[in-house]
């Protein structure tokens, strides 16, 4: 059975108790990293200058604190799989996972994906993919 790393553990703790309840399920089944959890304002403002994300500090859910967002990837042999294949697939996995566990009444919150952001599953009428990212719509 995969597990965190260190270093995981210590991003996914910076969110909030449902993302910690999400991936801590998810990871049961599938080998996953945890990228970024809460974005301080250097943090936020130099993912913006890099184009990973589109708003500035404090505008972003990672930016919260807790986090409302965490940026996840597929853990695949040795490094992360950045395909957006594997990206994809991962993303429909853990969106899979987080409306059951919504069903069961263990999350209160749906989530929204950046590969989907309008939530209408259709991934092919987004003008900013934004695969690893997963926040709860509060």
């Amino acid at each position: 059975m995969p597990t965190f790393s260190k270093i995981s553990k210590a991003r996914l703790a910076t969110c909030h108790n449902e993302l910690q309840a999400l991936f801590s399920e998810v990871i049961k089944y599938y080998d996953c990293t945890i990228v970024c959890g809460h974005r301080g304002k250097d943090d936020q403002e130099r993912a913006f200058i890099e184009k990973k994300s589109k708003v500035h500090y404090p505008a972003s859910k990672h930016n919260s604190i807790p986090s409302l967002a965490v940026d996840a990837a597929s853990y695949e042999i040795d490094s992360i799989d950045w395909t957006p294949r594997q990206a994809i697939y991962f993303t429909g996995y853990v969106k899979g996972v987080a409306d059951q566990l919504f069903d069961k009444g263990i999350m209160m919150h749906r989530i929204r994906i950046g590969a989907d952001w309008d939530g209408d599953n259709d991934i092919d009428d987004q003008t900013f993919n934004d695969y690893p990212h997963f926040e709860l719509i509060v």
